[in-house]
């Protein structure tokens, strides 16, 4: 199996509290990756460890056959992210938004056009950003992401805070990616569905724990075997955390 991000016994810990435990991740070249968990189960912290935003306290990762953190700075060049609500200065225009991230990486100049392009921004590029709706602004970001066609993409919650068109349309917009320029995606999200709809392989994290991870497919046999439902994502999903949980407050009693 090729795998273009492959992560060993990943582990954050804060003092008393453990974030990430022990995840192993793998994740196909040209695949879309769903990491789906509930709020506070590490995915935000994981992803943030795989951009050098923040250091594991144990395991390791190795992204396109470079390894962390003698690589970090190669792993970033060949990374685009879309980390929370990203942040714009609201008095310059879209293009210029970019130019000054496309300055900061060193990339030709026609990727901030490229960008645009790939988000569908053309016509808004200079446009204030103050002036974007919330969609436009998500947009953005992902235009960020895209600057130079960066074979990775690290996305948390990019459809976070939009109307059903505008999930819509950000949903297009990501499962297109990959066969456009053969990027590898991955991607949480709150809206399970949204991600059964794009998604190629599964993982999903509790308590920072590595609770499954394979394909929908996978998933879903897995789930009967187990006697759960398995007519969506969010069924399995739900069942597997609620089961998951009863067992941690058992374990805690005994």
């Amino acid at each position: 199996m090729d795998y273009i991000i492959t992560t060993e016994q990943l582990t954050k810990k804060y003092k008393n509290f453990t974030s990430v435990n022990n995840v192993s991740l793998h994740i196909r070249k040209g695949s879309i990756y769903g990491f789906l968990g509930p709020n506070g189960a590490g995915k935000s912290t994981t992803m943030k460890m795989l951009l050098g935003l923040t250091a594991p306290t144990k395991g390791s990762f190795t992204i396109d056959g470079r390894h962390f953190p003698e690589d970090r700075l190669a792993i970033l060049k060949e990374t685009g992210s879309f980390i929370e609500s990203p942040s714009f200065y609201a008095n310059l225009t879209g293009r210029e938004n970019l130019e000054l991230i496309r300055r900061i990486l060193g990339l030709p100049k026609d990727s901030v056009d490229d960008a645009l392009e790939l988000a569908g921004l053309t016509e808004f590029g200079n446009r204030l950003a103050r002036k974007y709706s919330l969609g436009m602004k998500q947009r953005l970001g992902l235009a960020g992401a895209l600057l130079g066609r960066p074979p990775i993409l690290i996305l948390d919650e990019p459809t976070n805070g939009l109307d059903p068109s505008g999930i819509h349309e950000i949903r297009n917009l990501i499962k297109s990616l990959p066969g456009l320029y053969n990027c590898t995606i991955m991607i949480s999200s709150h809206m399970l569905s949204e991600v059964e709809r794009m998604a190629d392989d599964i993982g999903i994290l509790n308590h920072g724990r590595l609770l499954f991870e394979g394909s929908l497919d996978d998933l879903r046999r897995s789930a009967k075997q187990a006697g759960m439902s398995a007519d969506n994502l969010e069924d399995v999903f739900l069942t597997m955390v609620d089961q998951d949980n009863a067992a941690r407050k058992q374990r805690a009693q005994l």
